[in-house]
């Protein structure tokens, strides 16, 4: 990931009702959620919640799709892993740290 990338994500995640949308849409795996059910339990306008998801859309880190008359949002776990590669990047002494430290959609996860 290069650092245009990084600053278009960390400045998208770096505004209260996106991030806590984001951190929903990481929640929600890879069948997302619709826009209007984020901008409920967010409290937020649905005309401002589809302004921050379409931010977060334009920073990489969410995607979308249309079923039926809904747009539904997902994260990108691809793209968030980036982001967490590139800041951790240099931690454990400069070594590669571990893989597991990816985060995967629940569908992705080794049971137990």
């Amino acid at each position: 990931m290069n650092a245009d990338r990084v600053i278009r994500a960390l400045s998208a995640l770096a505004q209260e009702h996106r991030l806590a949308a984001f951190r929903l849409l990481v929640q929600a795996g890879e069948e997302g959620v619709a826009a209007g059910v984020l901008a409920e339990k967010l409290n937020v306008p649905p005309s401002s919640m589809s302004f921050h998801l379409a931010q977060l859309a334009n920073a990489g880190l969410a995607t979308q799709r249309r079923e039926s008359r809904s747009i539904i949002y997902s994260a990108d776990y691809a793209a968030m892993n980036g982001l967490m590669s590139y800041l951790t990047e240099n931690c454990c002494g400069g070594m590669a740290c571990s893989e597991d430290t990816a985060c995967l959609p629940s569908s992705q996860r080794k049971s137990a």
